[in-house]
This record gives structure tokens, C-alpha cells and sequence, in this order.
């Protein structure tokens, strides 16, 4: 595979007298860390309750919300120090850059790897793989109540403020009389760690909290079982990587030679059309007509800054907050939308639409979301034919951290 990829980097842990652990990244891999390594999902879900093959993939999310592979491995001989190899020599064959997130499962092994290899990085655990070990755990309540599941995910996954997460919580375990579940009580002791609502300060890519965003763990489902041989899994490997690569490039071609139906007459609409790719054009569309049902009210005009009350008809008791400084036209909002997807919400979007700022600011696009995602990064560096990620401020992990700091 080496011979006929120039870009293919592995290593191995063990030696010759026996069987040790082996990762593995191809060119395609590095390069796509490059544009959209800012958030990286590490599933060792494999081993436990899919297939039992000790398989890891490295993934995260490309221009238009579709899986991208970073890197695989197998890992036959699991302990503390392996995973923390796995995760150095991944890092390694990255250039040694770090991610801005990372979600993993809710892995002793992994979570001390995480931690000691990339102490920069906001770790997060895997929710839909709490989900299911949910359902393991309780599945008792699951038969006998069927519309715990919905609300149990509703509670985790739509509440606006921790207050709401708090108050639904206590509800829920009340209404299902689970006070005094351990399961339970163990999931809320480390509920920042996983409830998005206590996660939305930082990017981790996910464009719905609804939505599965466990799909990147899905890479491989359905090519792995208990009598997958190493050969066979190289084969899928490469068969998976050249389908996901066929619909990444259907995708780039309908982005940029189609038109997507604009709703407004707003500038801003269609500037974001010829800007973003179709998949995230359609998010921040949804956003953008939302405006005419979430008025900005201001609440404080007493400075540069000014308050804004956002709330949609019929709904005031969730009202969000926008801080809008007109001097550097940026605007800040307690949804933190912007912070965890990278899309911009309705209700800086109202506010914008108040003030008459009829372009998106530069700031508020993303280029790991654009059409040219895959422009300019490396492009000047020697090792970019092989995909090694850039330090320039093109790389979207730099320009995550140059973001940070300005908003």
C-alpha cells in the first residue's frame, strides 16, 4: 500500500515474537485533516459492542457534513500505555497538530489517553454512545415506557439553558421514578462533560443536536464482523475511503454548479449561496428565515455594546441574549451556536437584519464550511503533496484559535 501511496504512514507496538498494535493514515487522510481537523471523533466502540474486533478509527466532518477518515488502527494488546502510543503516533502522523475538540467514548482506557496526549483539546464524550449504553442499563424502563427514549432525548439534547437541562432532568427521573438510579446519578455527575448545553463554547462541528451526530462512528458499519480477516478489512478499508470520496466529490460538483432556491430577497442570503457549500447553505438558510419570527428587541443601549432581547412569537420565555458592538460590527449570543457549529444563528442574524448589516461580517464564515475549503492550506509547504497539516492561519485548527480570542 506504501509503494502505491507515497503518503501512507504506519507504525507498530510490539515486536516480532508477538502480535502488537498497528495504526495506519494514507495521504487522502492527512490531507483531510488539514482542512477539517478542528474536530476529531476517536471510536473504539468496535471493540466493545459492534463487531468485538479491536478496530479504532480517527474521523471527523468535511465541507459538507460528511465523514472523513484521519487514520485507523487495531489494537490486539490494549492498556494504558497502548492507547497512549495510539494516540502519539496519530498525533505524529498529523504533524503534531492538535485538534481545537475531540469526543470519545466513555473509555477509562481512552480518557486518560486523551487527557495526557492532548491536554490542549476540549475532550467531550460520545452521547449517542451513552444513548445506547443507556438503553443497556435501563432497559427495563425502555420496555415498559415508550416514550422514555424521547423524552430522555429531547431533555438531553434540546435544552436552551442549563437551567432547562436541570429542571427537565429532575422531571424526567421523577416521572419514571428513577431518583435513586445509579446509572443515572453517574450520567449527571458528568453531565459537562457530555449535555451539549454545557459543551456550546467550543467548535466541535455539529450542525444539529438532533440529528445522529454519532455518524462519523458509523464509518465502517455493516464491513465489520467477528470473522473479518486483517486482508478482507484492508480491502473494506479501501472500498469505504473511495465511496465516501465519490460522494464528497458529486457533492463539490452540485455546490458549485448548481443554484440553490433562494427564500429572501436579502443580500446576505444570497452571498452566503455562492459562499458555503449546499449542506451548510441550507443550515444557515434555515437561520436566516427564522429572523422574521425572532424580533431583536434592545434591553441596553448605554454604551458600544448593545443588549438585545431575541425571542420568537408565542415563545418569550426563551428569549436569548445578543451583544452587538457597533464599532467592530460583532455580535455575540448566549445560544453560542456560532461557538459549537461554526454557523452563525437567527438571532445575531435578527440582530444584523435590526442594524441593517446586510453582508455576513468575515469573521462569521467559516472556510472549513465554504466551497474552498480545500484551498490554500499547505499549498507553499514542501510536505503538502503528502497532506501534512499547515501551521499557517489557513489551517482551520489556527483559525479556530485566532476566533476564540477576537470574540
Amino acid at each position: 500500500m506504501q509503494a502505491e501511496n507515497p503518503g501512507f504512514f504506519y507504525a507498530t507496538e510490539g515486536d516480532s515474537e508477538h502480535c502488537g498494535n498497528v495504526f495506519w493514515t494514507d495521504a487522502t487522510s492527512r490531507a483531510n485533516y488539514s482542512y477539517f481537523g478542528d474536530t476529531v471523533r476517536v471510536d473504539t466502540s468496535y471493540r466493545t459492542n459492534r463487531s468485538k474486533i479491536p478496530f479504532i478509527t480517527f474521523t471527523g466532518i468535511n465541507h459538507h457534513a460528511q465523514p472523513v477518515l484521519f487514520g485507523c488502527a487495531l489494537l490486539l494488546n490494549e492498556s494504558d500505555n497502548s492507547f497512549i502510543w495510539l494516540l502519539q503516533t496519530w498525533l505524529q502522523a498529523m504533524s503534531g497538530q492538535s485538534p481545537v475538540s475531540i469526543t470519545c467514548d466513555p473509555d477509562r482506557l481512552i480518557q486518560m489517553a486523551v487527557a495526557q496526549v492532548l491536554p490542549e483539546a476540549r475532550s467531550r464524550f460520545c452521547r449517542w454512545s451513552i444513548f445506547r449504553q443507556t438503553q443497556e442499563k435501563l432497559s427495563n424502563v425502555y420496555q415498559t415506557n415508550s416514550t422514555f427514549d424521547f423524552e430522555f432525548q429531547k431533555c438531553i439534547n434540546e435544552a436552551d439553558t442549563v437551567e432547562e437541562f436541570e429542571s427537565c432532568w429532575a422531571t424526567l427521573l421523577g416521572r419514571y421514578y428513577l431518583m435513586d438510579n445509579e446509572w443515572l446519578q453517574s450520567l449527571y455527575n458528568i453531565r459537562d462533560q457530555w449535555v451539549p448545553i454545557y459543551l456550546r463554547d467550543v467548535f466541535f462541528g455539529e450542525l444539529s443536536t438532533v440529528e445522529h451526530s454519532d455518524a462519523l462512528s458509523l464509518f465502517f458499519d455493516g464491513l465489520l464482523s467477528t470473522s473479518t480477516t486483517i486482508q478482507l478489512l484492508i480491502k473494506q478499508y479501501e472500498k469505504t475511503i473511495s465511496s465516501w470520496h465519490e460522494k464528497e466529490l458529486k457533492d463539490d460538483f452540485d455546490s458549485s454548479n448548481t443554484t440553490p432556491v433562494l427564500k429572501t430577497p436579502s443580500p446576505m442570503e444570497k452571498q452566503a449561496a455562492n459562499l458555503y457549500t449546499r449542506r451548510i447553505f441550507m443550515k444557515f438558510q434555515g437561520e436566516l428565515v427564522e429572523t422574521l419570527a425572532n424580533p431583536a428587541t434592545i434591553v441596553d443601549d448605554s454604551g458600544t455594546v448593545i443588549t438585545y432581547r431575541v425571542a420568537k412569537f408565542g415563545e418569550e420565555h426563551k428569549a436569548h441574549t445578543v451583544r452587538f458592538n457597533a464599532f467592530e460590527m460583532k455580535a455575540t449570543c448566549s445560544c453560542r451556536m456560532f461557538e459549537f457549529s461554526g454557523i452563525i444563528c437567527r438571532h445575531v442574524l435578527s440582530v444584523f437584519r435590526a442594524k441593517n448589516v446586510l453582508m455576513l461580517p468575515p469573521e462569521y464564515v467559516l472556510k472549513r464550511w465554504t466551497r474552498n475549503a480545500k484551498t490554500g492550506v499547505g499549498e507553499s509547504e514542501p510536505d503538502s503533496a503528502f497532506g501534512l497539516p499547515s501551521n499557517s492561519q489557513d489551517s482551520p485548527i489556527v483559525r479556530h484559535k485566532i476566533c476564540a480570542k477576537r470574540l
